[in-house]
């Protein structure tokens, strides 16, 4: 699962920074474990790699407040709800009840369950339905694909200067670049990072982790 979506880097060297980063623990492997199980569908959790990183970047940012698209089984915000400052919330948004219960019963073996807030319904309703002051620290959007530019606009207006948007799977296993590839999704994904590159609210960067995340800080 993790080597497929880590573009680039073979499984051996895939191993290799995964070991000599900070490894998950028996709770983040158990949920790995128990995720892949559920079949083609596990390649919507983020690589172990990129977990450690939504962790270490958390903490660096000093973010008590964030907010993600995407819940899934919750191996994401199981990495940014350890990474909060104390006191610190994350609000997760999905759609479905059948992962998040997964995700439900490793928050509570992590040790973060009172730091997560999950809201199940569709991700730009509960967007909307938040108050509009920017009071976020930090986003991660890693949903579907057409949403996305809603999922950014309605995060951004809500960040406050200087927090921090994390965008996942933006190079789409790196169909971005072939031009035989014009499914929706793909092109989806495209326009997606021809807005954000261009737009002058924000500066980002776009780092080959995983399937490629890009980082945008709201001046």
């Amino acid at each position: 699962m993790s080597e497929i979506k880590s573009l680039g880097v073979s499984p051996e060297v895939h191993r290799y920074l995964v070991e000599h980063g900070t490894p998950p623990d028996s709770v983040q492997r158990e949920l790995i474990e128990e995720t892949q199980k559920l079949g083609g569908v596990s390649i919507m959790q983020v690589a172990p790699e990129q977990g450690a990183f939504l962790t270490l970047f958390t903490r660096v940012l000093g973010a008590r407040k964030a907010i993600e698209v995407g819940t899934f089984t919750g191996y994401s915000s199981l990495c940014i709800a350890r990474g909060l400052a104390p006191g610190g919330k994350l609000i997760t948004c999905d759609t479905s009840e059948e992962w998040t219960a997964v995700a439900r019963r490793y928050w509570e073996k992590g040790g973060v369950a009172d730091k997560v807030d999950l809201r199940i319904g569709p991700g730009a309703d509960t967007l909307r339905a938040l108050p509009a002051d920017p009071s976020f620290d930090l986003g991660f959007i890693d949903a579907d694909k057409g949403g996305y530019p809603v999922y950014y606009e309605e995060i951004l207006k809500r960040l406050r200067p200087n927090g921090v948007i994390l965008v996942d799977n933006v190079l789409w296993t790196g169909r971005v670049v072939d031009a035989s590839a014009q499914d929706d999704m793909t092109k989806a994904i495209r326009a997606f990072n021809d807005k954000v590159a261009a737009d002058p609210r924000v500066e980002c960067v776009m780092v080959p982790i995983s399937d490629g995340l890009t980082l945008l800080r709201k001046k």
